[in-house]
């Protein structure tokens, strides 16, 4: 999968927070977004993931044939996290991920199981979600993006909140489970961008 930019431009009110981006992310592929905060790097990675509007410009979704995606197949192509996302916290996780997992599939070779597994929840597998320490309810949207089967995989500052061990995981998981997809990291902490061999700077497009 591709997602190509095509002068995008973000305003809110009066003000820009980025200008005429022009720029192609090709799978494999890792890209980090980065900028300090404020800079408008979650908001480039909402609209590249289809969640929201620029203000100017068009992106563009193509297959690996080159070929336009329909709306459908972008979101079925595209995993994303984010610290704000919500959770559905009356659920356990078991019971969510037999949701989440209703809509995309695992990555071939894992199950529900041994994502729980992976987690390192699995003593709490049965606990309602909303009773997560806000370390533990990354992981899970951590995990319901990395382990899901897409070929664009788009992190907004994804260790946020995890400690040291989580952080570990997390390069784990990356290292494991993030080949040969696209990959872009908005974020102003290279632990979290370690990977990426390009960057894109928005401080450049004010």
């Amino acid at each position: 999968m591709n997602i190509t930019l095509e002068h995008i431009s973000k305003r809110f009110q009066r003000h820009w927070i980025f200008k005429d981006i022009n720029h192609s992310f090709t799978a494999p592929g890792a890209y980090a977004l980065l900028g300090p905060n404020g800079s408008g790097k979650s908001t480039l990675l909402r609209i590249m993931a289809g969640m929201q509007s620029p203000s100017l410009g068009k992106v563009h979704f193509q297959n690996n044939t080159g070929g336009a995606m329909q709306a459908d197949e972008v979101y079925h192509s595209i995993s994303f996290s984010a610290p704000g996302m919500e959770l559905v916290e009356e659920l356990t996780l078991r019971e969510f991920f037999n949701f989440h997992f209703s809509f995309k599939h695992p990555l071939q070779g894992l199950t529900k199981e041994s994502i729980i597994e992976l987690t390192g929840l699995k003593d709490a597998a049965d606990k309602q979600i909303g009773d997560y320490s806000s370390g533990m309810k990354q992981r899970v949207k951590l995990a319901q993006a990395i382990f899901s089967d897409t070929p664009a995989l788009l992190l907004d500052e994804p260790c946020t909140n995890l400690d040291q061990q989580g952080v570990e995981q997390y390069r784990d998981w990356i290292a494991q489970y993030a080949k040969n997809r696209l990959v872009i990291v908005a974020s102003n902490d290279e632990r979290e961008y370690f990977f990426c061999k390009e960057m894109l700077d928005i401080e450049k497009y004010k």
